[in-house]
């Protein structure tokens, strides 16, 4: 099966996510976003697929993954679908709902983070809410960024005797996602994100370990992978990487 990803031109988003567990996979698939508007993609066949008065069962936003006669939304209902179609998950269920759980807890994690350069809301463009955006990352790097970090340090901990994983012995996909969480935060916070790594060695080694897959090294340096900007989910304002 080739799966077909939607998801906005020029940002990663929230569908680096599904690329990264469809890298690790090996699966086939076409990234709707790097093909031409005059082959079919881009914007425009996310304008179509959003407004297919076809469709029974509708999606609010973008990614979403067709495969087949599926069509699946949200980042996390995605990778559950691949997490167990792909052995990206464990096979039990209370294993496939336990990794389902942290993906979600990731999700919240991100939510937080886009907000600390548009806490007044999408619509208005960063420079409208600057002053909103320092307090709010203040309050972030303070207390929010190491809350999230020390959970997470504490699921590696307490998997540790089964790996170096999140879940059981082997990776699943929210390991990918956890190393491209950290990989933003270096991009948008250089010196916080330093900071708050240095005392949590098993997510360092988690993202180091995640990035030198040999599918996802590829994938990282091929032209696929959209570089972090400021139009994504992880921006790079130096004023707010301070906690002070």
């Amino acid at each position: 099966m080739i799966y077909q990803l939607y998801y906005w031109p020029g940002i990663q988003g929230r569908a680096e996510y599904v690329r990264l567990a469809l890298e690790e996979a090996g699966a086939s698939y076409i990234d709707v976003a790097l093909v031409p508007d005059s082959q079919g993609g881009g914007e425009a066949a996310i304008a179509r697929l959003l407004h297919d008065e076809r469709i029974d069962r509708p999606p609010f936003a973008v990614p979403c993954l067709a495969a087949g006669r599926q069509l699946i939304g949200q980042t996390a209902n995605i990778l559950l679908f691949l997490g167990e179609r792909h052995r990206l998950a464990p096979r039990g269920a209370a294993g496939r709902f336990w990794t389902h759980q942290l993906q979600l807890t990731i999700n919240d994690f991100i939510v937080e983070i886009h907000d600390t350069h548009h806490p007044l809301g999408g619509a208005l463009y960063y420079q409208q809410q600057k002053a909103a955006a320092r307090r709010r990352s203040r309050e972030f790097l303070r207390h929010r960024l190491p809350k999230y970090l020390d959970y997470f340090e504490r699921v590696l901990l307490r998997n540790g005797k089964r790996g170096a994983w999140m879940v059981g012995s082997r990776l699943t996909y929210v390991d990918l996602s956890m190393a491209q969480v950290i990989a933003g935060l270096r991009y948008a916070f250089p010196g916080a994100a330093v900071r708050a790594l240095r005392s949590r060695p098993r997510l360092r080694a988690l993202q180091r370990a995640v990035f030198e897959r040999p599918r996802i090294r590829r994938y990282l340096a091929s032209d696929r992978r959209v570089a972090f900007n400021n139009d994504d989910l992880y921006r790079r304002y130096p004023e707010l990487d301070s906690p002070g």
